[in-house]
């Protein structure tokens, strides 16, 4: 087994325990795939709200696509993290969250199945390019960049003061947007408008894990968005955004219809109090990261929910 030192990239063996199919599901981190799986259902209903012929084949692979890429961010997120030392044992990272870390897996056999999980993802892509055009083609290139350039590249953009903001974009608006595109073939912005919420929901994901890591941060080199305005106005910015996220999902609501208007209002003020407020009075610090980094994706899940009820809503008005 692989033994790595908590402050050091050196390790004392070159040995390694197999990438099993449990491993690999855990660097895939299903839990965070809130983040994809309901941007692809709101481009999936949204579709279904146009009238724009999807077939139900058609959804569930574009569904595949984009857990797939979002199971490739998160594989070379860890892969990036471990080969640069930035993760150690003292972190507040579960096991599940830190697979090399804890398990002495080969690195090379990480970062190669980051690669298949992008492949595969971009094979979906390139069928539907086949049957719709460019158009879904030049989305999926862009998302997949961003993809490979999150953690890799001489200037990683989870290192910059930009990568809430991107990630936000790239998961919560072109996955919606790339999957309109597939569908008919044609770009579609009246989507981003709707998908606001989304944006907010998965920056704000980023945001928890950076504004907690700002001293961890700092020491590797990051210049993230919190740690250019310091912990005190991090902690103002993310409540102010999490006040921003509520009210986005009321104005979809009010943008859709009469009747998504009224689940948006009865939703998020029956919210409230389980999941947001906690957000609001979150202290975002690096000891309780593994709570904190639970509840986000709470919100996420929750918020998901509630912007897909939504369109359901409208569709069914």
């Amino acid at each position: 087994m692989k033994v790595k030192d908590s402050t050091s990239k050196q390790t004392t063996d070159t040995r390694y325990n197999a990438l099993t199919p449990k491993l690999a599901l855990q660097l895939a981190a299903p839990h965070t795939w809130a983040a994809s799986v309901f941007p692809a259902l709101f481009g999936i209903l949204y579709c279904i709200y146009r009238s724009f012929a999807i077939t139900a084949a058609e959804a569930f692979l574009l569904l595949a696509a984009c857990v797939l890429m979002q199971a490739a961010v998160n594989t070379f997120n860890d892969y990036m993290d471990f080969v640069k030392g930035t993760d150690s044992l003292a972190d507040n990272l579960e096991k599940e969250d830190a697979v090399l870390l804890y398990a002495g897996v080969d690195p090379v056999q990480v970062r190669n199945l980051a690669f298949a999980f992008l492949g595969t993802a971009a094979v979906i892509g390139i069928a539907f390019t086949v049957k719709s055009g460019p158009v879904p083609l030049l989305i999926g290139l862009a998302g997949g960049l961003v993809v490979l350039l999150y953690s890799g590249g001489p200037l990683p953009i989870s290192y910059l003061p930009i990568g809430e903001i991107t990630s936000g974009f790239v998961m919560g608006a072109l996955i919606p947007l790339g999957i309109a595109a597939a569908v008919t073939g044609n770009l579609h912005p009246e989507i981003l408008p709707l998908c606001l919420p989304l944006v907010v929901g998965i920056g704000l994901i980023m945001m928890t894990n950076n504004t907690c890591d700002i001293e961890k941060d700092l020491q590797a080199g990051r210049k993230t968005f919190p740690d250019c305005i310091g912990r005190e106005k991090a902690i103002k910015a993310y409540r102010a955004a999490v006040l921003l996220w509520m009210i986005l999902i009321v104005v979809d609501g009010a943008v859709l219809s009469r009747a998504s208007l009224i689940v948006a209002l009865a939703a998020t003020a029956a919210a409230y109090y389980p999941v947001y407020r906690y957000l609001l009075h979150s202290p975002l610090l690096q000891s309780t990261r593994v709570t904190q980094m639970k509840g986000i994706l709470k919100a996420n899940i929750c918020s998901g929910l509630i912007c897909l009820l939504l369109l359901v809503a409208a569709i069914c008005s």
